[in-house]
């Protein structure tokens, strides 16, 4: 593989079109689910999907039971061989018709793809929670074969909450672990968790209560061997004949290093066993240890369904070695890619929302710098003036929100009650952490017309932001352009001095062409993590 990959676009069309088989090392996916739901609306054919999660929303219309989900369904089991084929089958007459339904069979055709372009070596990680893992397990033992389950791994992702006056707290997830095959890589030593001397279980403590002059912390450990018919290992050693499990030459050699102490004139002579040569405690199939992120932490991008990056970090330990190739098919705001990237793996990652691409593009550079754009690709996104009117051709949505990342600006995560308004950008106002306002308004329509600018003008006024910018594909008519340099002139609290109003074709963003426009924040990334802009740029 060569550059990393990052895909714009529906995963099941990139994983048949631009996958090879066999290239993939591991693959972790977090398909949406609208799991929010008591059970009894999950299951309704009629319920409505909640609007408060973005990426939910995007799969809207694919979680759906539609005509088009009834001709996959059809497909699917005519061609399916085997057990994968009979599960669905056996799903539709238990649920019937509904989201889940159109769910599974939505996921059932991606792990068939997923499976496939998994190397022999290859491990699968599917992120779920308790509401859909029972049959997506189903799914997977029909897919990659019962032999193949690894594990079910439980990440407690929350506190336990109150008011559960029916049922206990939900506060878990669910991660299947299946392999391609037997020849599965494992790495064994990440199946460890080192020892924390601070916050060691009673039970080690117990054992590792001895500390050397140099403050090294070890235990004692048996030196006689199990097997009591070893002549060649029966000897006399500091006043003591035994069968030892080593040499003589090797116990006089432990001993002169220090390794090996009597702790009494008579006793039988034991091992240090230190503490921090110990590989840790073993890791099990359930995980409290990694926190989910809160609101404070430094991490978090404000996505809703954002996992911690430590968590990623341990999966991929688990199941590749540096240079392998992780995939994530549904990589929403990239921690997946953050995580490979961090441990020197290479990655491909897809997601169905322009919104996502760019938060995963400007959040690689604003960890990695710069430089990281180099060394990896995004396919799907326009590259010329011609693409951008495909892309606007075949979702209007997607097309406005890619243009208003070209601006430094955050797209809209919903089309309805944006006022004409698609976009928001944030820019210093002072050294106190002040910020303004751009308000980006895209029209991707043929013509274009001063009222459009004027529309524009009064929402920059209206809610109090500073300035506007209007993005067109529609080269500028002369109104147009009349209304923009109407619009009047903001000046900075540092001194310079900014249009209202400025209007740029999507012909002249992609000749490189830049608007007059105050330090910008980056869209997406936590106020924490952007002091360092702020400290690194000055206005004054």
């Amino acid at each position: 593989m060569g550059k990393n990959r990052l895909y714009f676009g529906d995963n099941l069309d990139v994983l048949r079109e631009k996958i090879t088989t066999a290239s993939i090392d591991m693959v972790y996916l977090d398909p949406p689910f609208n799991s929010n739901r008591s059970y009894s609306v999950i299951f309704n054919k009629n319920g409505e999907v909640s609007d408060d999660n973005a990426q939910i929303q995007a799969f809207d219309d694919t979680w759906r039971w539609t005509h088009a989900t009834e001709q996959q369904y059809i497909e699917f089991v005519t061609t399916a061989q085997g057990a994968v084929a009979d599960a669905l089958t056996a799903f539709r007459t238990m649920l019937g018709e509904n989201d889940a339904m159109a769910y599974l069979v939505n996921m059932s055709a991606r792990l068939v793809e997923l499976h496939r372009v998994l190397k022999p070596t290859g491990s699968l990680y599917l992120h779920c929670d308790p509401t859909m893992s029972h049959y997506l397990k189903v799914l997977l033992d029909g897919i990659f074969d019962p032999r193949n389950f690894r594990n079910e791994i439980i990440w407690k992702r929350t506190a336990a909450k109150g008011l559960s006056t029916t049922r206990l707290a939900r506060n878990h997830d669910v991660i299947l672990n299946y392999t391609r095959s037997s020849k599965s890589f494992w790495n064994l030593d990440a199946a460890f968790i080192p020892y924390d001397l601070d916050d060691l279980d009673e039970k080690t403590s117990a054992k590792y209560k001895y500390t050397d002059d140099d403050g090294r912390v070890y235990r004692l450990s048996d030196l006689t061997n199990p097997n009591p018919d070893r002549p060649n290992l029966t000897y006399e050693f500091m006043g003591m004949t035994k069968v030892w499990r080593w040499t003589k030459e090797r116990m006089t050699q432990a001993l002169e290093d220090g390794l090996i102490v009597q702790t009494e004139p008579g006793t039988i002579p034991q091992l240090k066993r230190y503490i921090d040569e110990q590989r840790g405690r073993p890791l099990s199939d359930v995980w409290t240890d990694i926190p989910p992120l809160n609101s404070q932490a430094a991490e978090r991008l404000g996505y809703p369904t954002q996992k911690p990056l430590a968590l990623m970090e341990r999966i991929i330990e688990l199941s590749t070695a540096p240079g392998d190739v992780i995939l994530d098919p549904f990589c929403g705001c990239g921690t997946t890619v953050d995580a490979a990237q961090k441990l020197g793996r290479k990655w491909v990652g897809v997601d169905i929302t322009y919104i996502a691409v760019d938060l995963i593009t400007k959040r690689l550079t604003h960890t990695y710098g710069d430089s990281i754009r180099a060394t990896f690709d995004v396919d799907g996104i326009p590259k010329d003036v011609g693409g951008a009117q495909k892309m606007f051709d075949k979702d209007p949505f997607e097309f406005e929100r890619w243009a208003v990342s070209q601006v430094s600006a955050q797209p809209n995560q919903k089309q309805v009650g944006d006022k004409g308004i698609d976009g928001v950008g944030r820019f210093l106002l002072d050294t106190k952490g002040g910020t303004g306002k751009l308000l980006v308004s895209v029209k991707g329509g043929k013509t274009i017309n001063p009222g459009m600018v004027r529309d524009l003008a009064g929402t920059v006024k209206s809610q109090g932001a500073q300035m506007g910018v209007f993005i067109t594909l529609a080269p500028a008519t002369k109104g147009v352009t009349d209304a923009v340099n109407h619009g009047g002139v903001y000046t900075h609290p540092g001194g310079q001095t900014f249009p209202v109003l400025q209007h740029i074709t999507v012909a002249e963003l992609m000749a490189g062409k830049k608007l007059k426009l105050p330090l910008m924040y980056a869209p997406y990334i936590a106020a924490k993590q952007q002091k360092i802009i702020a400290d690194q740029h000055s206005l004054w």
